[in-house]
């Protein structure tokens, strides 16, 4: 091979994404780690359904210092990194368009955490993982997102119909599909744009929430805007990469930072945490 062939070559090599094949040893913070600068994704790389890592209608784009997650197309933003035992924080808002085939449904994205495996391997969009759901009405759900293996959490819960709901001193329940609702997702949710339930504790369109994922080794503890909303252990996953879905709805993120686990902080948090 040439010089001039194989230099090309290294220059393509080094300028793809980084997969999640690859798999990065995952690296447990010590000191807060700000992942979005405001200024670029230099810390993530995107997925499409339809595009895969190509880009082409600026699905994912950082305007006035924000990422701005259109949700025209599905898929992702995911980082390059992958991480363990760490106090993740986002702070992200609803926009207001919506995309079909959801263009009348709920809005809908996710912080999927634990990312493993594929590229694409979950629907052709995401990483197999765990997701703090953020949807209208059920913000703080936990999701067992299935790629190649399906993750499992276990939770105490009680049960309402067919549906699960995190229960402090429920029954412990363990599943690999399906869901642990939040606390206070109403038994009435409808799938419906711009819905509300009347313990919901995220705030509507155009206000800025506080999404916390606190993974400290198999546990994962969810709150939403102070609240203690969810909490599963046992996880089949400790850790990953980080995924904020573009699921047909817009949503704009302003911070995405993760912490080192206070454990003592955590303990403290679980045993004052009751639903109310």
């Amino acid at each position: 091979m040439g010089k001039r062939l194989l230099a090309l070559c290294l220059v393509f090599v080094f300028s793809l994404p980084v997969c999640a094949s690859d798999q990065p040893a995952a690296k447990q913070p010590t000191a807060p780690v700000v992942l979005f600068n405001g200024q670029n994704l230099d810390n993530f790389y995107t997925y499409l359904k339809t595009s895969r890592y190509e880009d082409p209608k600026g699905v994912f784009r950082v305007v006035d210092g924000q990422l701005r997650i259109s949700g025209e197309e599905w898929g992702g933003v995911t980082t390059r990194d992958a991480f363990r035992d760490y106090h993740l924080i986002v702070e992200w808002k609803w926009g207001g368009q919506t995309f079909e085939p959801r263009k009348q449904s709920a809005r809908d994205s996710g912080i999927l955490v634990h990312g493993v495996g594929a590229d694409g391997a979950a629907g052709g969009c995401w990483l197999e993982s765990i997701e703090h759901q953020i949807i209208e009405g059920g913000c703080g759900d936990l999701i067992l997102v299935a790629g190649a293996n399906r993750p499992s959490l276990t939770a105490e819960t009680r049960s309402e119909g067919n549906q699960l709901y995190w229960q402090p001193g429920g029954t412990r329940v363990t599943r690999d599909q399906g869901r642990f609702n939040w606390y206070g997702r109403d038994s009435n949710w409808k799938d419906v744009v711009g819905f509300h339930g009347a313990k919901d504790v995220e705030k509507p369109v155009g206000e800025w929430n506080r999404s916390e994922v606190i993974c400290d080794g198999d546990t994962i503890t969810n709150i939403v805007n102070g609240v203690v909303v969810n909490h599963a252990t046992d996880s089949s996953h400790t850790s990953g990469k980080i995924q904020i879905q573009s699921e047909g709805a817009e949503i704009l993120v302003r911070r995405v930072e993760l912490r080192p686990v206070d454990k003592a902080g955590l303990q403290q948090l679980l045993r004052t945490a009751a639903p109310r």
